[in-house]
């Protein structure tokens, strides 16, 4: 195995979708793409809307991601675990493609004996903090998120710092939605300064619909954009999987 690129899509919101395309079918688009959809849904203190709560859980299922619903107190520790361990989860089924491959299609790692589990363990820990990672985020900038936007920039600053101490490579692109004058905007392009992302926070316009599956569209083709530049500059044709080059 050797390292490659794990590609995420951190959605961060607070709401139901209301316009636009089903996110969770959308999400399921990204999944195929090898992309994984990971949501935090950011919610008030006295307020749990089940509906909100039901969309955030299916998105993620569908985009083969992680989900977690969480006070906005609570939002910077929350990002930083949901991006963590939606890196695992995504070299777990790697890893556990390539013992299937090597002895038999029914053998996972939890299967393996205690003692060769921990060893599978330890080279998922080692590619946690090797491979490059490209992480799209999506920050829902409908009315009822304005008092949380403050909080989702110190986590994605947060978010910098926790990722940066590792040996591969990172790098981020900042959406929103809905955008100023269309349904998604781009704040940022790919980067590998998450801090740099915050300068734009403070010209965010909040109000307006809650374009999710417009949102993810979009992050969908951004990956798209990116990936084609990347061969374009190689001069390369090849599939790329999930984890580009293959882990």
């Amino acid at each position: 195995m050797k390292p490659g690129t794990l590609k995420q899509i951190l959605l961060i919101t607070d709401g139901c979708s209301n316009v636009g395309e089903d996110p969770v079918a959308m999400a399921a688009l990204a999944s195929e793409d090898g992309i994984s959809v990971n949501v935090i849904g950011v919610m008030e203190e006295d307020t749990i809307d089940e509906k909100g709560m039901n969309e955030i859980e299916s998105i993620a299922a569908s985009g083969g991601g992680v989900s977690q619903v969480v006070y906005a107190k609570a939002l910077s520790q929350t990002v930083q675990m949901v991006t963590r361990k939606a890196m695992t989860q995504t070299i777990q089924g790697v890893v556990n493609k390539e013992l299937q491959q090597i002895l038999g299609s029914e053998v996972s790692m939890e299967e393996l004996p205690p003692e060769k589990r921990g060893e599978v363990m330890e080279v998922v820990d080692e590619l946690g903090e090797t491979v490059d990672l490209n992480v799209l985020i999506l920050v829902d900038t409908s009315a009822s998120m304005k008092r949380k936007l403050p909080t989702v920039k110190e986590s994605l600053v947060d978010l910098s710092l926790s990722l940066n101490a590792r040996m591969g490579n990172n790098q981020f692109a900042l959406f929103v939605f809905p955008g100023k004058k269309k349904d998604v905007e781009k704040l940022q392009d790919w980067t590998p300064k998450l801090e740099s992302l915050t300068n734009h926070f403070h010209k965010l316009h909040v109000g307006g619909v809650t374009p999710t599956g417009p949102a993810i569209q979009t992050a969908i083709d951004h990956f798209s954009k990116k990936q084609r530049s990347l061969r374009n500059l190689l001069g390369r044709d090849d599939n790329e999987s999930s984890i580009e080059e293959s882990v």
